[in-house]
């Protein structure tokens, strides 16, 4: 019972924390729209029916029933097709822009005889789809407010409107990165033995036990056990187990005198590593391989022990190193995001295996946190900094998602306001009539089709998650 009351308490908190980082992206937004002075009619958190809100004002403040992101809605968003024409209300959120933007406008059969006449041409779809864009939600601009619409603003204030979202996005990045790094720190090996191999077996080996026959491992033989903490080795005071390593791999054959602090008393050992195949590592920490793509190997000093973990703290300097490497990986993955949802399809339909770096949808997320927050052999501590980690990096996914010069996204809003402005500087450059405002519900059509691809893939990552779910802990 209590691990299921812990796994909700964990699902809770990433819950909490994703509609705290809409909302603050949302009011990256607002603020900065009503200090330009466009009127914002609506802040929501949520999509669908209203469950709550409150009017401020000129704006209705609430919170919708399905949870999938936020927006505002701002008047004028979308410059009229011709001079003297109405623009029409738009807003900031992915979904509500299409529910809102796509609505079909209101019947108009009565006031347009071409309509009647079955002879008549038609518009085509894709025509009709962006008439409707300009007409709807036309009448909730009142009379003398022109002059409050998005579009009127000059292209640097609307780019720091569209800006503002993902820019509290990264904020909210950099201070989760600081409390994590500078507060609870990174997990490093320390120089605590956290665990003994209780045989000898080459890198190589496929034994996954030790047999009756197995040659008994030189820490093991020795009598080191787990919670050690190595003191020195062969005379040299220990500071971090690579050094510790090192002496070992060095010395195969060569009877080591170690002192290891066990419960508050120094013990002596003698070992003797054991000259035997390891894997060659990188820097990082990975097995390297050579131009075949076999795993490297060569022959040092043995004696089966690994490192228990530590949290280190962190200096102020680490967070935005921190932030940019999570960035560039967030950035690598919409980079190969084709050939990772085909993975994804051959994970869920197929055998094929989960990326525990892929994407991953919200019930995914959710259902990390639960585990990370259910697992008793994880101390207090250390789950407050994953979870925390957790909402960092679904931050720092949102910053860069919505970065895509693509529409609805803030990043399509963007590329529209500096392709406007380069068309005017152009134009004034060649001393050439001012172009006006470019038309962005032109491109409604393509928001149609980007919406569709994200919406399936959005659906396709709910069903991996949920059929064959992302396991971090085994």
């Amino acid at each position: 019972m209590e691990t299921v009351l812990l796994y909700i308490l964990g699902v809770v908190i990433v819950v909490i924390g994703l509609a705290l980082s809409i909302g603050l992206h949302e009011i990256g937004h607002l603020l900065p729209a009503k200090a330009f002075g466009v009127k914002v009619t609506q802040y929501m958190i949520g999509f669908g029916p209203t469950l709550w809100s409150r009017r401020k004002g000129e704006t209705e403040y609430g919170v919708k029933a399905i949870p999938l992101g936020g927006y505002i809605s701002m008047i004028g968003m979308f410059p009229p097709a011709k001079p003297g024409e109405k623009p029409h209300p738009n807003s900031t959120g992915f979904f509500n822009q299409l529910v809102q933007e796509g609505a079909p406008a209101q019947d108009q059969t009565a006031q347009d005889p071409n309509l009647q006449d079955p002879n008549a041409k038609r518009p085509g779809a894709l025509t009709s789809l962006v008439e409707d864009a300009r007409q709807s939600s036309a009448d909730t601009i009142g009379a003398g407010e022109e002059h409050r619409a998005f579009y009127r603003l000059a292209v640097w204030k609307r780019i720091i409107i569209m800006l503002g979202g993902p820019t509290m996005n990264l904020l909210i990045a950099v201070v989760l990165f600081a409390v994590l790094l500078m507060g609870f720190g990174t997990a490093q090996a320390s120089t605590t033995v956290g665990s003994v191999s209780a045989c000898v077996l080459p890198a190589s080996s496929t034994q996954t036990a030790c047999g009756a026959t197995d040659e008994k491992s030189p820490g093991a033989a020795a009598g080191l056990q787990p919670g050690d903490r190595l003191v020195s080795i062969d005379g040299t005071a220990i500071t971090s187990w690579d050094q510790s390593t090192g002496i070992i791999r060095s010395s195969p054959g060569t009877p080591l005198a170690v002192v290891v602090d066990r419960a508050g008393t120094d013990v002596n050992l003698t070992i003797t590593p054991k000259l035997t195949e390891r894997y060659v590592l990188d820097s990082a920490g990975k097995v390297t391989t050579d131009a075949d793509g076999t795993a490297v190997t060569q022959e040092v000093g043995f004696v089966g022990i690994g490192p228990a973990g530590e949290l280190v703290q962190q200096p102020v300097t680490a967070v935005l190193p921190a932030v940019g490497d999570n960035i560039g990986a967030v950035v690598h993955m919409i980079l190969n995001l084709p050939q990772r949802m085909v993975d994804i399809v051959n994970a869920a339909f197929g055998p094929g295996e989960r990326d525990p770096n892929g994407p991953i949808s919200v019930v995914g997320v959710g259902r990390v946190a639960g585990e990370i927050a259910s697992i008793n052999t994880i101390p207090i501590a250390s789950k407050a900094a994953s979870l925390i980690g957790l909402l960092a990096s679904l931050n720092v996914a949102l910053f860069v998602f919505n970065l895509i010069p693509l529409m609805p996204l803030d990043g399509g809003h963007v590329a529209g306001a500096l392709w406007e402005g380069l068309r005017r500087r152009v134009a004034k450059l060649f001393k050439r009539k001012d172009p006006g405002p470019v038309d962005m519900a032109r491109l409604m059509p393509l928001t149609f089709a980007v919406v569709i691809v994200l919406g399936g893939m959005s659906l396709l990552l709910i069903y991996a998650d949920i059929v064959k779910p992302i396991n971090l802990f085994g």
